[in-house]
């Protein structure tokens, strides 16, 4: 058996928002790097490793006879969480894709508003986008953080459902509970962000006020 790997950053800040002894849905898996490491860490007790196309999926199950993990580590085909049942999993991974598809997929789970469940987000796109779907839904942002992967930020979060739409300010959409007054790592990621919105400024005035509310967190001046 092989000597067990150890997960890239963005995968492990994923992985340290998992609880102790929880069975974990990876969904959009690919490798299923994260739930094998997950289980064979002794993190989770089970994972089921979804994807929505064979390929994927046919990567995965190398992966999980690779590191003796067939007994902990189920391949499930699946659209989302369509094809995962609510006692399956407690904690829901969904990483590695855009804001409004995680958005759709949380709003395709017949289990996403139960609020024993925690789901960890990490959009490589659109991430304001998920988190006013978020807002508006009624699910709260419990933890966040960011991360660096060569030359790529990302951001994770855990959140769960909480029944009440959740009021912010415009800036929350664009960097959630993350702290770039105090965090060096949330500050260049906010920079990231206001880099952007400087950009999309040109074609779309609107977004100066938030840029200006981001720009000032940077600078510690509120």
């Amino acid at each position: 058996m092989h000597t067990l790997f150890t997960p890239d950053n963005r995968l492990a800040l994923c992985a340290s928002f998992v609880r102790d002894k929880v069975k974990v849905a990876d969904i959009g898996t690919d490798h299923a790097y994260l739930p094998v490491w997950l289980c064979l860490t002794g993190k989770a007790v089970s994972a089921v490793a979804a994807d929505i196309n064979p390929e994927p999926l046919s990567r995965g199950e190398l992966t999980i006879k690779k590191y003796g993990a067939e007994k902990l580590v189920k391949t499930r085909l699946s659209d989302g969480l369509k094809n995962i049942k609510e006692d399956e999993a407690d904690d829901i991974i969904i990483a590695g894709m855009g804001g409004e598809l995680i958005a759709k997929i949380m709003d395709n789970c017949p289990f996403s508003k139960n609020p024993e469940k925690r789901f960890i987000l990490q959009p490589m796109t659109k991430c304001s986008e998920l988190i006013k779907y978020l807002c508006e839904n009624g699910f709260e942002i419990l933890r966040q953080d960011t991360c660096k992967e060569g030359k790529k930020l990302y951001t994770v979060m855990q959140v769960c459902y909480r029944g009440e739409k959740i009021p912010h300010e415009e800036d929350f959409l664009y960097l959630g509970i993350l702290t770039p007054e105090t965090n060096e790592n949330h500050r260049e990621y906010a920079e990231l962000i206001l880099s952007r919105l400087e950009k999309q400024q040109r074609s779309n005035p609107g977004l100066k006020n938030v840029s200006e509310i981001i720009r000032k967190r940077c600078e510690n001046n509120v």
